[in-house]
């Protein structure tokens, strides 16, 4: 009988919560979510510049327009690439001064500071500090090229290097971010486990390999999903380097948005581009979830 009370305690408990949390909840997400993405949709159908009341009624030729622009494309291999070069190089490194940097030693506490302060600091401000480091004629990378009696390349002016070198930007802001959720993971495993496999005569490759690259598989899907999502919408770091350019060469979807949206008042064009950027990142997210971490 006693339990059947504490049972029915615990219900009731649970639906006050839900009857008080749950209706703010789904007002804000209503209002800040759903609303401005209905009206995104609403506006993608007309040709507006955002003054006034939209009129034009163009039903799908903005959508249609989009996909004929080169500058979408670019936009889109940027986008992809960016995600590759995250799967391929910054999460591996990420995971790899994870494992050195989780045991306690002399000094780890400080490297792993040190690798974290990128993710830290404003995207903004990240730009504006490696458009000096590009600079051709003063930054560091033409004082490096001088030291060898070279002119210093000008990688942000030039269409076949200013992708290039955002990626190495990417890679240096975020590989923090990535480290440090392993690093939590890696604090989190049972050591049991690790020191079993030793007893067991397994070698450190193997323990990390049969063992420890297992157990952080949560760990590397979360990441993994991270890692996507920030790629597709990146556009913080792409402003203050190149704005797109040269000749839209570095442009990603988000900032091809508002270049081509925002700053040329085509707002009707603008809320295209960010409909097919919500449905790619939706798909993606419900799809991700649905097939790799239905479990977590």
């Amino acid at each position: 009988m006693a339990t059947t009370s504490i049972s029915l305690r615990r219900k009731d408990g649970a639906f006050t919560a839900v009857v008080l949390f749950l209706p703010p909840a789904l007002l804000l997400f209503t209002i800040f979510v759903v609303l401005p993405i209905g009206e995104a949709a609403w506006y993608s159908g007309f040709n507006w510049n955002g003054f006034g009341s939209p009129t034009r009624w163009v039903g799908w030729l903005n959508y249609l327009s989009v996909f004929d622009t080169r500058a979408f494309h670019i936009a889109l291999r940027n986008n992809g690439l960016i995600i590759v070069i995250s799967l391929l190089i910054q999460l591996p490194l990420a995971l790899t001064l994870a494992i050195l940097l989780a045991d306690r030693f002399r000094g780890a506490v400080m490297l792993r500071m040190l690798f974290f302060l990128p993710y830290v600091l404003a995207e903004v401000a990240t730009g504006l500090i490696f458009s000096f480091v590009y600079d051709g004629d003063y930054g560091l990378v033409a004082a490096i090229w001088k030291l060898f009696g070279a002119e210093g390349p000008h990688l942000l002016a030039s269409a076949d290097t200013s992708m290039l070198a955002i990626l190495i930007v990417v890679i240096w802001k975020y590989f923090g971010f990535h480290m440090m959720l392993f690093i939590a993971a890696l604090q989190g495993l049972d050591r049991n486990l690790i020191e079993a496999a030793r007893i067991d005569g397994a070698s450190r490759a193997q323990v990390l390999r049969y063992v420890v690259i297992p157990l952080l598989y949560p760990a590397i899907r979360l990441s993994v999903f991270f890692a996507i999502v920030g790629s597709l919408q990146l556009f913080d770091l792409v402003m203050p380097l190149t704005r797109g350019g040269p000749a839209d060469s570095s442009q990603t979807m988000v900032s091809f948005l508002y270049t081509h949206g925002v700053m040329r008042m085509r707002v009707g064009y603008g809320s295209a581009i960010g409909v097919i950027l919500f449905v790619i990142c939706a798909t993606f997210a419900f799809t991700y979830k649905r097939w790799v971490m239905r479990d977590e």
